[in-house]
Order: structure tokens, then C-alpha cells, then sequence
């Protein structure tokens, strides 16, 4: 990891300790500051960062539990690598979580959500001309994240990301190899126009096309850039297929 505090530049203002903690180790982990497998201090860690132990500890706690990394007793914690039959559980997951909540985002629509989630595929639409991946990604993130905020639920909207950000931490992408930055947008277009006419079926249907597209593209990029597909379910997506009915 550098040694020139660059992690703190991920610590925001508004958030807990810990939650910006959380934030400065995934974005190390996703820049390669953290690399899989090496062991790390959390007293290192904490001195870099300029806070206490307490709250390292505590988003150390969280991303274990995200399964991102792995303590090891008396001795500090290290990132684990992803495996590809995690990445096909990552998407099964975000089926059973993010399809229901397509499904309550139509139902409980309000105007503001509607013109936000707009705002955000404008955004998104902005970040693909320039080719900005990186801002296109935070606007991608921010849409689903106000779809699942409608639940009200704070721990679903947390553990969404931090499925999401298990399949960032690959450092595999879609982008420009099966797909671009406008089909991803695109792809959300439906999603939008769904809630915004409050048809909850069909918001469900364009969550559900959209999270299938997403995870069986990935998996069968990572399989031709040599990844092990032993223990993959070929069939991972069946039964959202054949039963769309989320009511």
C-alpha cells in the first residue's frame, strides 16, 4: 500500500467514522492500494488514515462480513481475491434483493424519485460522450441506490453496494468489450420509464433484464480471460426466468 496518505482523500464529510473508513479501504482495495493476499496492519492503517484503532476495526468488521476481507488473529487482516463462482452468487444475490425493490420503487414512486432517477441517466448519458467511466459508474451506482432507498431500508441499500463492489474489486468490466457506456444506460432507460408510470410488474421485469444482462456478460468475460468456470450453475438465472412474477 502507498505511503503517501492518499487514502485519506476518500474520507467524506457527513458520514460516520467508520462509514468513512469503509469508504477509503474499498477505494484502496479498488485502486490496488490493498492487494489480495498481502497482510496489513490495522494499526498501519489507522496511522495512515490519522484516526483511532476503534473505528479501523470496525470497517474492517464490515468488509469481512461483505466477504472482502479475511482477520487473521494477532497478526491483521488481508483482501481476498474473488472467484468467479462468487461473482454468479454476487448476481443471484442482487436478483433476490433488487428486483422486489424495482418492484416497491414503482409502487411508491414520488415525483422527486422519478426526477432524480432521470437526472441520473442524463448523467450517466453525459459521463458515456466523454467516455468517463469512472463518473458514469458513480451515477450508475447512485440509481440503483435510489431504487432500493425507497424501501427505506438502510441495511438492503448497504448490502447492495457492497455486492457491487465485490465484482468492482476484479477489475473486470464490461465496458467497451461485450458492451458501452451508452448500451449500459440504455439498459436502465426501461427501469426509469417503468417507475415513472408506476407499472410495478414492469419495473421488475427491466431490474431483472438488467441484472441477468449485467452478471451473465461478466461471467462469460471472465471465463474467456481464463478464469476457472468449475462449480458455475449454467442455470444460475433460471428461476428468475421462468418465474418473473415478484408480487
Amino acid at each position: 500500500m502507498a505511503d503517501d496518505g492518499s487514502m485519506l482523500k476518500s474520507l467524506n464529510n457527513g458520514l460516520t467514522l467508520t462509514d468513512q473508513v469503509v469508504a477509503a479501504l474499498r477505494e484502496a482495495i479498488l485502486v490496488g492500494e490493498l492487494q489480495p493476499d498481502t497482510l496489513y496492519s490495522v494499526y498501519r492503517i489507522a496511522e495512515e488514515l490519522n484516526v483511532s484503532r476503534t473505528p479501523v476495526r470496525e470497517a474492517m468488521l464490515r468488509l469481512a462480513d461483505a466477504g472482502m476481507v479475511r482477520f487473521e488473529r494477532n497478526r491483521g487482516f488481508r483482501v481476498l481475491r474473488t472467484s468467479i463462482h462468487e461473482v454468479q452468487e454476487v448476481f443471484q444475490l442482487r436478483l433476490l434483493l433488487e428486483v422486489p425493490a424495482a418492484y416497491r420503487a414503482a409502487y411508491e414512486a414520488t415525483d422527486t424519485l422519478v426526477k432524480s432517477l432521470r437526472e441520473c441517466l442524463i448523467h450517466m448519458h453525459l459521463a458515456a460522450v466523454d467516455h468517463d467511466e469512472l463518473r458514469f459508474m458513480n451515477h450508475d451506482r447512485l440509481l440503483h441506490e435510489l431504487v432500493l432507498g425507497t424501501s427505506g431500508n438502510k441495511k438492503l441499500v448497504s448490502l447492495v453496494e457492497d455486492l457491487r463492489f465485490v465484482t468492482m474489486t476484479l477489475g473486470a468490466s464490461t465496458v467497451d468489450r461485450s458492451r458501452t457506456l451508452h448500451d449500459i444506460a440504455d439498459e436502465h432507460q426501461p427501469l426509469v420509464d417503468a417507475i415513472a408510470q408506476r407499472d410495478r410488474v414492469e419495473a421488475a421485469y427491466a431490474m431483472r433484464f438488467h441484472i441477468i444482462h449485467t452478471g451473465q456478460l461478466l461471467l462469460d468475460q471472465l471465463i474467456k480471460e481464463g478464469r476457472d468456470p468449475s462449480g458455475l450453475n449454467p442455470s444460475w438465472a433460471e428461476f428468475f426466468t421462468t418465474n418473473p412474477d415478484v408480487t
